[in-house]
């Protein structure tokens, strides 16, 4: 199975973290979120799995310019509602290996995987 990459293209970490994978030779889908969009359960998936907290980029722009009432009481099903209409919110990038996904760049984290 190929991996696929979840992120957006003008991404400097997801630019990092696709360059890392081409220059040891990692074959993967690139799916971009912001133009080609995320579904409910594959977001719902990746909170199960890691927690919104992880799922939601809190220092992100994006989330930052929320109105306050937006940041306040959230929980899995708002942290997937705020995500699902904004996905510049999504952390990225995520790499799904197909038994399990990755959040974020961190290269000795993809080496210990891959």
């Amino acid at each position: 199975m190929t991996a696929t990459m979840y992120g957006i293209k003008n991404c400097d970490t997801v630019a990092k973290a696709r360059k890392w994978l081409e220059d040891r030779g990692h074959a993967y889908a690139f799916h971009d979120y912001k133009t080609v969009g995320i579904d409910r359960a594959t977001l719902e998936g990746w909170v199960k799995e890691h927690g919104w907290e992880v799922i939601l980029n809190r220092a992100g722009t994006t989330f930052r310019k929320l109105e306050e009432a937006d940041k306040q009481n959230l929980d899995a099903d708002k942290a997937i509602g705020l995500m699902l209409a904004q996905p510049s919110m999504i952390k990225r990038p995520v790499l799904d290996l197909g038994d399990k996904r990755l959040v974020g760049f961190k290269p000795d984290i993809y080496e210990a995987a891959l």
